[in-house]
Protein backbone atom coordinates (compact mmCIF):
# COMPACT_ATOMS: atom_id res chain seq x y z
CA UNK A 1 0.00 0.00 0.00
CA UNK A 2 1.01 3.45 -0.79
CA UNK A 3 0.54 6.23 2.21
CA UNK A 4 -0.06 9.99 1.29
CA UNK A 5 1.92 12.99 3.70
CA UNK A 6 0.42 16.36 3.07
CA UNK A 7 1.34 19.36 4.76
CA UNK A 8 -1.86 21.43 4.13
CA UNK A 9 0.16 24.29 4.70
CA UNK A 10 2.86 23.80 2.69
CA UNK A 11 1.57 21.97 -0.74
CA UNK A 12 5.05 21.35 -1.73
CA UNK A 13 5.27 18.55 0.70
CA UNK A 14 2.24 16.61 -0.13
CA UNK A 15 3.60 12.88 -1.53
CA UNK A 16 2.83 9.29 -2.01
CA UNK A 17 5.22 7.07 -0.13
CA UNK A 18 5.97 3.23 0.76
CA UNK A 19 6.78 1.17 3.49
CA UNK A 20 10.10 -0.65 2.32
CA UNK A 21 11.52 -3.71 4.74
CA UNK A 22 15.81 -3.57 4.20
CA UNK A 23 18.88 -5.14 5.91
CA UNK A 24 19.36 -7.76 7.75
CA UNK A 25 17.79 -7.84 10.47
CA UNK A 26 14.76 -5.66 8.14
CA UNK A 27 13.83 -2.65 8.99
CA UNK A 28 11.40 -0.56 7.78
CA UNK A 29 11.96 2.56 5.80
CA UNK A 30 9.63 5.33 4.21
CA UNK A 31 10.50 5.56 0.49
CA UNK A 32 9.19 8.37 -1.84
CA UNK A 33 7.67 6.66 -5.01
CA UNK A 34 8.93 8.38 -7.98
CA UNK A 35 9.21 7.05 -11.37
CA UNK A 36 10.74 10.16 -12.34
CA UNK A 37 14.27 8.82 -11.15
CA UNK A 38 15.98 5.66 -11.04
CA UNK A 39 18.15 5.55 -7.93
CA UNK A 40 16.33 4.71 -4.86
CA UNK A 41 18.30 5.92 -1.72
CA UNK A 42 17.90 5.81 1.92
CA UNK A 43 19.35 8.43 4.13
CA UNK A 44 22.35 7.12 5.94
CA UNK A 45 25.06 7.41 8.90
CA UNK A 46 27.87 6.85 7.13
CA UNK A 47 28.77 9.23 8.77
CA UNK A 48 26.44 11.57 7.69
CA UNK A 49 27.34 14.98 6.75
CA UNK A 50 24.09 16.51 5.66
CA UNK A 51 20.88 14.44 6.95
CA UNK A 52 17.46 16.14 7.83
CA UNK A 53 15.31 14.09 11.01
CA UNK A 54 13.88 11.26 9.15
CA UNK A 55 10.67 8.70 10.81
CA UNK A 56 13.18 6.17 11.50
CA UNK A 57 16.86 5.57 12.30
CA UNK A 58 19.61 6.29 9.74
CA UNK A 59 20.49 3.31 7.80
CA UNK A 60 23.85 2.41 8.71
CA UNK A 61 25.93 0.28 5.90
CA UNK A 62 28.99 -1.81 7.09
CA UNK A 63 32.43 -2.21 4.46
CA UNK A 64 31.47 -5.22 3.02
CA UNK A 65 27.98 -4.05 1.59
CA UNK A 66 29.59 -1.53 -0.44
CA UNK A 67 29.39 -1.72 -3.77
CA UNK A 68 32.81 -1.57 -6.10
CA UNK A 69 33.43 1.42 -8.14
CA UNK A 70 34.27 -1.10 -11.51
CA UNK A 71 30.59 -3.21 -10.84
CA UNK A 72 28.10 -2.84 -14.43
CA UNK A 73 25.50 -1.37 -11.79
CA UNK A 74 27.96 1.85 -10.81
CA UNK A 75 28.68 2.20 -14.56
CA UNK A 76 25.20 2.27 -15.46
CA UNK A 77 24.47 4.47 -12.57
CA UNK A 78 26.69 7.20 -13.83
CA UNK A 79 26.21 6.19 -17.52
CA UNK A 80 22.26 7.68 -16.21
CA UNK A 81 23.81 10.76 -14.65
CA UNK A 82 25.47 12.15 -17.53
CA UNK A 83 29.02 11.47 -15.41
CA UNK A 84 32.32 10.28 -16.99
CA UNK A 85 32.75 7.14 -14.98
CA UNK A 86 37.02 6.47 -14.02
CA UNK A 87 37.86 3.54 -11.54
CA UNK A 88 41.21 4.09 -9.94
CA UNK A 89 41.13 0.71 -8.78
CA UNK A 90 38.91 -2.24 -8.67
CA UNK A 91 38.26 -1.80 -4.37
CA UNK A 92 37.19 2.29 -5.21
CA UNK A 93 33.89 2.26 -3.74
CA UNK A 94 30.86 3.61 -5.92
CA UNK A 95 30.14 7.01 -5.50
CA UNK A 96 27.40 8.74 -6.43
CA UNK A 97 25.57 12.32 -6.84
CA UNK A 98 21.89 12.76 -7.72
CA UNK A 99 19.87 16.59 -8.46
CA UNK A 100 16.62 16.63 -8.74
CA UNK A 101 14.42 19.35 -10.46
CA UNK A 102 13.31 21.26 -7.00
CA UNK A 103 17.25 21.94 -6.14
CA UNK A 104 17.32 18.44 -3.91
CA UNK A 105 20.41 16.00 -4.05
CA UNK A 106 21.47 13.12 -2.91
CA UNK A 107 25.37 12.48 -2.43
CA UNK A 108 26.53 9.16 -1.48
CA UNK A 109 27.73 5.59 -2.17
CA UNK A 110 26.56 2.84 -3.45
CA UNK A 111 26.10 -0.34 -1.17
CA UNK A 112 23.91 -4.02 -1.91
CA UNK A 113 21.47 -4.81 0.91
CA UNK A 114 18.63 -6.99 1.05
CA UNK A 115 14.72 -6.34 0.35
CA UNK A 116 12.24 -8.26 2.05
CA UNK A 117 9.77 -8.31 -1.10
CA UNK A 118 6.28 -9.98 -0.44
CA UNK A 119 5.43 -11.73 -3.90
CA UNK A 120 1.03 -12.20 -5.04
CA UNK A 121 1.33 -15.80 -3.04
CA UNK A 122 2.54 -14.34 0.02
CA UNK A 123 5.87 -15.68 0.16
CA UNK A 124 8.67 -13.41 0.73
CA UNK A 125 11.98 -13.44 -1.15
CA UNK A 126 14.70 -11.40 -0.04
CA UNK A 127 17.10 -10.14 -3.13
CA UNK A 128 20.26 -8.17 -2.58
CA UNK A 129 19.67 -5.19 -4.42
CA UNK A 130 22.03 -1.92 -4.76
CA UNK A 131 21.09 1.35 -3.58
CA UNK A 132 22.16 5.12 -2.24
CA UNK A 133 23.61 5.06 0.64
CA UNK A 134 23.08 9.02 0.97
CA UNK A 135 25.31 10.64 3.97
CA UNK A 136 25.21 14.39 2.58
CA UNK A 137 21.52 16.02 1.32
CA UNK A 138 19.97 19.22 -0.06
CA UNK A 139 16.11 18.20 0.81
CA UNK A 140 14.75 21.55 3.09
CA UNK A 141 15.19 22.50 6.46
CA UNK A 142 17.37 20.42 8.53
CA UNK A 143 14.98 21.59 11.34
CA UNK A 144 11.91 19.74 10.03
CA UNK A 145 10.87 16.44 9.84
CA UNK A 146 11.29 14.65 6.83
CA UNK A 147 8.11 12.44 5.88
CA UNK A 148 9.88 9.91 4.16
CA UNK A 149 13.79 8.08 5.16
CA UNK A 150 14.66 8.41 1.19
CA UNK A 151 13.68 7.74 -2.43
CA UNK A 152 12.20 4.71 -4.10
CA UNK A 153 13.79 4.91 -7.88
CA UNK A 154 11.06 3.80 -10.47
CA UNK A 155 12.73 4.89 -13.44
CA UNK A 156 13.64 2.81 -16.21
CA UNK A 157 17.19 2.66 -15.64
CA UNK A 158 19.42 -0.48 -15.27
CA UNK A 159 20.25 0.70 -11.37
CA UNK A 160 16.48 1.48 -10.45
CA UNK A 161 14.57 -1.24 -8.12
CA UNK A 162 12.30 -2.00 -11.17
CA UNK A 163 14.99 -3.55 -13.16
CA UNK A 164 16.57 -5.37 -10.40
CA UNK A 165 13.44 -7.29 -9.96
CA UNK A 166 13.82 -7.97 -13.44
CA UNK A 167 17.41 -8.89 -13.39
CA UNK A 168 16.75 -11.09 -10.14
CA UNK A 169 13.81 -13.22 -12.08
CA UNK A 170 11.41 -11.61 -9.38
CA UNK A 171 9.10 -9.81 -11.93
CA UNK A 172 8.86 -8.67 -15.39
CA UNK A 173 10.07 -5.20 -16.10
CA UNK A 174 6.54 -3.64 -15.13
CA UNK A 175 5.47 -1.15 -12.53
CA UNK A 176 2.21 0.42 -11.61
CA UNK A 177 0.62 3.06 -8.95
CA UNK A 178 -2.92 3.72 -8.33
CA UNK A 179 -3.10 6.88 -5.98
CA UNK A 180 -6.21 7.76 -3.90
CA UNK A 181 -7.37 10.82 -4.00
CA UNK A 182 -8.39 10.39 -0.49
CA UNK A 183 -5.08 9.53 0.60
CA UNK A 184 -3.31 6.00 0.46
CA UNK A 185 -3.55 3.52 -2.63
CA UNK A 186 -1.30 0.96 -3.98
CA UNK A 187 2.02 0.39 -6.27
CA UNK A 188 2.70 -3.31 -7.59
CA UNK A 189 5.65 -4.67 -9.36
CA UNK A 190 4.87 -7.08 -12.79
CA UNK A 191 2.28 -7.66 -14.60
CA UNK A 192 -0.57 -9.72 -13.11
CA UNK A 193 -3.02 -6.92 -11.78
CA UNK A 194 -2.67 -5.21 -15.41
CA UNK A 195 -6.46 -4.44 -17.04
CA UNK A 196 -4.61 -5.06 -20.45
CA UNK A 197 -8.10 -5.17 -22.56
CA UNK A 198 -9.39 -2.28 -20.42
CA UNK A 199 -6.74 0.41 -19.55
CA UNK A 200 -5.40 3.22 -22.46
CA UNK A 201 -2.08 2.62 -23.63
CA UNK A 202 0.63 4.52 -25.54
CA UNK A 203 3.94 3.46 -26.72
CA UNK A 204 6.94 4.84 -24.98
CA UNK A 205 8.48 7.90 -26.29
CA UNK A 206 11.90 8.75 -25.43
CA UNK A 207 12.49 12.00 -24.12
CA UNK A 208 14.95 14.12 -24.34
CA UNK A 209 14.77 15.15 -20.63
CA UNK A 210 16.60 12.11 -18.77
CA UNK A 211 14.78 8.59 -17.85
CA UNK A 212 11.57 9.67 -17.66
CA UNK A 213 8.64 7.59 -18.89
CA UNK A 214 6.80 9.71 -21.95
CA UNK A 215 3.66 8.75 -23.35
CA UNK A 216 4.97 11.41 -26.22
CA UNK A 217 3.46 14.47 -27.12
CA UNK A 218 -0.23 15.56 -26.48
CA UNK A 219 -2.56 18.48 -27.74
CA UNK A 220 -4.36 20.38 -24.75
CA UNK A 221 -7.88 20.89 -25.03
CA UNK A 222 -10.61 22.65 -22.38
CA UNK A 223 -13.95 22.20 -22.41
CA UNK A 224 -13.76 20.15 -25.66
CA UNK A 225 -12.31 22.95 -27.22
CA UNK A 226 -8.60 23.09 -27.97
CA UNK A 227 -6.57 25.88 -26.77
CA UNK A 228 -4.13 25.91 -29.89
CA UNK A 229 -0.92 25.51 -28.20
CA UNK A 230 1.79 23.48 -30.18
CA UNK A 231 2.05 20.13 -28.95
CA UNK A 232 3.42 19.56 -25.40
CA UNK A 233 5.96 17.04 -24.60
CA UNK A 234 4.70 14.78 -21.52
CA UNK A 235 6.00 13.28 -18.56
CA UNK A 236 4.47 10.87 -16.04
CA UNK A 237 6.45 11.62 -12.77
CA UNK A 238 5.05 10.30 -9.17
CA UNK A 239 7.67 12.10 -7.76
CA UNK A 240 6.22 15.46 -8.27
CA UNK A 241 3.01 16.54 -6.28
CA UNK A 242 2.13 19.06 -8.81
CA UNK A 243 1.50 19.17 -12.98
CA UNK A 244 3.31 21.47 -14.78
CA UNK A 245 2.84 23.10 -17.82
CA UNK A 246 5.29 24.70 -19.98
CA UNK A 247 4.81 28.65 -20.08
CA UNK A 248 2.77 29.00 -23.56
CA UNK A 249 -0.04 25.59 -22.23
CA UNK A 250 0.18 27.19 -18.52
CA UNK A 251 -0.91 30.84 -19.92
CA UNK A 252 -3.33 29.56 -22.52
CA UNK A 253 -4.88 27.35 -19.32
CA UNK A 254 -4.74 30.36 -17.15
CA UNK A 255 -6.58 32.35 -20.37
CA UNK A 256 -9.57 29.62 -20.72
CA UNK A 257 -10.01 29.47 -16.77
CA UNK A 258 -10.44 33.33 -15.95
CA UNK A 259 -12.34 33.52 -19.45
CA UNK A 260 -15.03 30.31 -17.94
CA UNK A 261 -14.95 31.67 -14.62
CA UNK A 262 -18.49 31.34 -13.16
CA UNK A 263 -19.56 34.63 -11.06
CA UNK A 264 -19.81 33.38 -8.14
CA UNK A 265 -16.37 32.76 -7.84
CA UNK A 266 -14.03 35.44 -6.94
CA UNK A 267 -10.20 35.34 -7.60
CA UNK A 268 -8.30 36.08 -4.73
CA UNK A 269 -4.67 35.23 -2.81
CA UNK A 270 -3.93 32.58 -0.98
CA UNK A 271 -0.28 31.90 0.53
CA UNK A 272 -0.59 27.93 -1.11
CA UNK A 273 -0.62 28.52 -4.88
CA UNK A 274 -0.45 31.23 -7.62
CA UNK A 275 -3.63 30.81 -8.94
CA UNK A 276 -6.76 30.51 -6.25
CA UNK A 277 -10.37 31.41 -6.12
CA UNK A 278 -12.83 31.73 -2.89
CA UNK A 279 -16.63 30.79 -3.34
CA UNK A 280 -19.93 32.20 -1.13
CA UNK A 281 -18.46 30.42 1.34
CA UNK A 282 -15.31 28.27 1.91
CA UNK A 283 -14.80 25.43 0.20
CA UNK A 284 -14.35 21.98 2.00
CA UNK A 285 -13.57 19.64 -0.89
CA UNK A 286 -12.64 20.16 -4.59
CA UNK A 287 -16.16 18.06 -4.74
CA UNK A 288 -17.55 21.24 -3.41
CA UNK A 289 -16.44 22.95 -6.61
CA UNK A 290 -16.35 20.69 -9.69
CA UNK A 291 -19.28 21.95 -11.50
CA UNK A 292 -18.05 25.31 -11.55
CA UNK A 293 -15.05 24.33 -13.96
CA UNK A 294 -14.42 22.22 -17.01
CA UNK A 295 -12.37 19.11 -17.63
CA UNK A 296 -8.64 19.23 -19.44
CA UNK A 297 -7.86 17.01 -22.57
CA UNK A 298 -4.73 15.59 -23.38
CA UNK A 299 -4.64 13.91 -26.29
CA UNK A 300 -1.93 12.00 -27.03
CA UNK A 301 -0.55 11.12 -31.04
CA UNK A 302 2.03 8.73 -30.06
CA UNK A 303 0.54 5.81 -32.01
CA UNK A 304 -3.09 5.56 -32.33
CA UNK A 305 -4.83 8.57 -30.74
CA UNK A 306 -5.35 8.43 -27.22
CA UNK A 307 -6.61 10.58 -24.60
CA UNK A 308 -5.70 11.70 -20.61
CA UNK A 309 -9.32 13.31 -19.27
CA UNK A 310 -8.48 15.66 -16.95
CA UNK A 311 -11.87 15.93 -14.35
CA UNK A 312 -11.50 19.52 -12.35
CA UNK A 313 -10.47 17.50 -9.34
CA UNK A 314 -7.26 16.47 -10.65
CA UNK A 315 -6.03 20.15 -11.33
CA UNK A 316 -7.87 22.12 -8.20
CA UNK A 317 -6.92 21.68 -5.12
CA UNK A 318 -8.72 23.17 -1.86
CA UNK A 319 -6.45 24.76 0.65
CA UNK A 320 -7.29 25.26 4.33
CA UNK A 321 -8.37 28.35 3.62
CA UNK A 322 -10.89 27.09 2.21
CA UNK A 323 -10.02 28.46 -1.53
CA UNK A 324 -9.56 26.44 -4.57
CA UNK A 325 -6.82 26.79 -6.10
CA UNK A 326 -4.78 25.81 -9.68
CA UNK A 327 -2.90 22.83 -9.13
CA UNK A 328 -0.90 22.98 -12.75
CA UNK A 329 2.01 25.53 -12.08
CA UNK A 330 4.27 27.09 -14.66
CA UNK A 331 7.02 24.89 -15.20
CA UNK A 332 9.35 27.70 -17.48
CA UNK A 333 9.47 29.36 -13.88
CA UNK A 334 11.76 26.85 -12.36
CA UNK A 335 13.88 25.88 -14.85
CA UNK A 336 11.69 22.98 -16.86
CA UNK A 337 11.51 24.62 -20.15
CA UNK A 338 9.45 23.10 -22.82
CA UNK A 339 8.39 19.98 -20.47
CA UNK A 340 5.53 19.72 -19.37
CA UNK A 341 4.83 17.18 -16.06
CA UNK A 342 1.92 15.62 -14.90
CA UNK A 343 2.34 14.88 -10.99
CA UNK A 344 0.51 13.28 -8.54
CA UNK A 345 -2.25 15.27 -8.61
CA UNK A 346 -3.55 15.01 -12.28
CA UNK A 347 -2.60 10.79 -11.84
CA UNK A 348 -4.86 10.51 -8.53
CA UNK A 349 -7.72 7.66 -8.83
CA UNK A 350 -6.32 6.38 -12.01
CA UNK A 351 -4.14 3.24 -12.20
CA UNK A 352 -0.73 4.25 -14.43
CA UNK A 353 1.07 1.41 -15.93
CA UNK A 354 4.81 1.43 -16.84
CA UNK A 355 5.14 -1.56 -19.10
CA UNK A 356 8.97 -1.50 -19.65
CA UNK A 357 8.34 -5.30 -21.00
CA UNK A 358 6.18 -4.32 -24.21
CA UNK A 359 7.57 -0.31 -24.53
CA UNK A 360 4.05 1.11 -23.66
CA UNK A 361 2.25 3.24 -20.72
CA UNK A 362 -1.28 3.04 -19.60
CA UNK A 363 -3.74 4.33 -17.58
CA UNK A 364 -7.40 3.73 -16.83
CA UNK A 365 -9.78 4.96 -14.03
CA UNK A 366 -9.79 2.95 -10.90
CA UNK A 367 -10.75 3.02 -6.96
CA UNK A 368 -7.45 3.49 -5.76
CA UNK A 369 -8.81 2.98 -1.79
CA UNK A 370 -8.86 -1.34 -2.56
CA UNK A 371 -5.98 -3.55 -3.17
CA UNK A 372 -6.97 -6.22 -6.45
CA UNK A 373 -5.40 -9.16 -6.26
CA UNK A 374 -4.99 -11.46 -9.27
CA UNK A 375 -8.14 -13.38 -8.59
CA UNK A 376 -9.98 -10.31 -9.02
CA UNK A 377 -8.49 -8.37 -11.63
CA UNK A 378 -11.28 -9.70 -14.75
CA UNK A 379 -13.31 -8.37 -11.39
CA UNK A 380 -12.63 -4.96 -11.81
CA UNK A 381 -14.39 -4.67 -15.33
CA UNK A 382 -17.30 -5.66 -13.38
CA UNK A 383 -17.64 -5.77 -9.47
CA UNK A 384 -15.63 -2.36 -9.80
CA UNK A 385 -16.05 0.94 -11.37
CA UNK A 386 -13.43 0.94 -14.39
CA UNK A 387 -15.40 4.24 -16.53
CA UNK A 388 -13.60 4.54 -19.90
CA UNK A 389 -14.60 8.26 -21.48
CA UNK A 390 -15.45 8.38 -25.33
CA UNK A 391 -13.13 8.33 -28.32
CA UNK A 392 -14.85 11.92 -28.39
CA UNK A 393 -13.33 14.87 -26.39
CA UNK A 394 -16.85 16.07 -25.66
CA UNK A 395 -17.51 12.84 -23.86
CA UNK A 396 -19.16 12.35 -20.66
CA UNK A 397 -18.14 10.92 -17.61
CA UNK A 398 -19.89 7.27 -16.77
CA UNK A 399 -22.25 8.33 -14.52
CA UNK A 400 -23.49 4.58 -13.64
CA UNK A 401 -19.69 4.78 -11.71
CA UNK A 402 -21.16 7.19 -9.46
CA UNK A 403 -22.23 4.16 -6.72
CA UNK A 404 -18.92 2.29 -7.19
CA UNK A 405 -16.54 4.56 -6.85
CA UNK A 406 -15.97 5.83 -3.55
CA UNK A 407 -13.80 5.22 -1.16
CA UNK A 408 -14.30 2.50 1.36
CA UNK A 409 -13.65 4.51 4.13
CA UNK A 410 -17.04 6.31 3.24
Amino acid sequence: PTHQSTDCGFWPYSLYYVAMSIGNPAKPYFLDVDTGSDLTWLQCDAPCVSCSKVPHPLYRPTKNKLVPCVDQLCTSLHGGLSKNHKCDSPKQQCDYEVKYADQGSSLGVLVNDSFAVRLANASVVRPSLAFGCGYDQEVGSSTEVAPTDGVLGLGSGSISLLSQFKQHGITKNVVGHCLSMRGGGFLFFGDNLVPYSRATWVPMARSAFRNYYSPGSASLYFGGRSLGVRPMEVVLDSGSSFTYFSAQPYQALVTALKGDLSKTLKEVSDPSLPLCWKGKKPFKSVLDVKKEFKSLVLNFANGKKALMEIPPENYLIVTKYGNACLGILNGSEIGLKDLNIVGDITMQDQMVIYDNERGQIGWIRAPCDRIPNENTIHGFEEGYCWPQFPSSIFGIQNEECAVNYRSNKE
